[in-house]
């Protein structure tokens, strides 16, 4: 059973030794404020059977925006053919780029490239639409997402490479991103179980991987639990491995599927290590098109409710992500696989 500690010492794992290689780093957050990245509108609509309208999405993305998340996944660069569903990305880039959702809060939006060619589209329409990447003075920057496996198998189905050969395709995206001051995420797919290899996946080949795309200048990588099959120790285990490499806190960001329902326990030993990044998917929308079986991502209405009752903050309003949740789920034809989400809008509807 865990055990959240009192707030003072939840937080010496904050306290690490230093890291032992050079890493691109964002600026350390405060240790009761955590960055919520919410993937919704792209990893949540990406596994959907029913053909999504575009101004569906953009209504999404629109609603997200005032809700107080910083950080929202906006569509995929991948070949209509791989994903459908993900068809009407240049749309949405384009859209974004020269008429942005009003917002309270400065807005990075974010895109899956799987490919340099995936960047070049990407880097074409930014031309083309005269926005800059990074502005402190705009209310939106453009940041990319890149994807390793952790097991062969996945990498081979995923990407029809070796982990080898996807780390080396993702080198030069990431020099080119570079080039244009565009921030790069990095994920480290089915980092606690793999529908090929099952859940034993070795912790030092996560850590491996994620020290590889932080040493190319990843500025964050996200650990992903794509299967759903992480438990909580072997969650610990994990974080373990990344820190014996050297790796910091601030460099990382978990990302947890509910299949077992173990995301929201996983999270909390997540906290308990120091993380402070989280990825989620509003209605708990998303599943992975590679791992059968893998059902949603965490649900950020879930997750936002548990980090608040912790004491912790994340600037999102609750409230507006549940009728969003609520919303989107009707519009998809189906069930709200949100608790909190479901019981907030119960409330608020009294």
């Amino acid at each position: 059973m865990i055990k959240f500690r009192p707030r003072l010492s939840l937080f010496t794992a904050l306290r690490a030794a230093p890291p032992t290689r050079r890493f691109a780093t964002e600026a350390r957050l405060t240790s009761d404020h955590v960055r919520i990245v919410e993937v919704g509108a792209r990893d949540g609509l990406q596994n959907e059977k029913k053909s999504i309208p575009l101004e569906t999405k953009l209504q999404l993305i629109e609603k997200l925006s005032k809700t107080g998340v910083t950080t929202i996944e906006a569509g995929s660069f991948v070949p209509a053919k791989w994903v459908p569903q993900m068809a009407s990305t240049a749309e949405i880039c384009e859209k974004l780029l020269t008429s942005p959702p009003q917002s309270q809060n400065a807005i990075a939006y974010n895109y899956l490239v799987p490919n340099i060619k995936g960047l070049e589209n990407l880097v074409k329409i930014m031309d083309i639409a005269g926005a800059p990447a990074e502005n402190t003075k705009s209310s939106t920057s453009t940041e990319i997402s890149l994807f390793a496996a952790a097991t062969e198998a996945f990498s081979k189905a995923n990407t029809n490479c070796t982990i080898a050969e996807s780390l080396e395709r993702i080198r030069p995206i990431v020099e080119l991103a570079k080039t244009k001051n565009i921030r790069v995420r990095g994920y480290v797919s089915v980092a606690l179980g793999c529908p090929y290899e099952g859940p034993d996946v070795p912790p030092s080949k996560v850590a491996d991987i994620t020290a590889t795309l932080l040493e190319m200048g990843a500025d964050e990588v996200s650990v992903a639990d794509t299967t759903g099959m992480g438990t909580a120790p072997r969650t610990m285990e994990l974080l373990q491995a990344l820190k014996a490499a050297g790796i910091a806190n601030n460099d990382l960001a978990l990302h947890f599927h509910d299949t077992y329902g173990q995301a929201l326990v996983n999270t909390v030993v997540g906290l308990e290590h120091g993380i402070r990044i989280f990825d989620s998917s509003v209605g708990r929308l998303g599943g992975c098109p590679y791992s059968k079986g893998a059902t949603g991502n965490i649900s950020t209405e879930d997750l936002v409710h548990t980090l608040h009752s912790l004491g912790m903050h994340t600037g999102i309003n609750l409230e507006e992500m549940a009728k969003i949740g609520g919303w989107i789920s009707g519009e998809l034809d189906r069930f709200n696989e949100s608790r909190a989400g479901k019981a907030t809008l119960a409330r608020i509807q009294e």
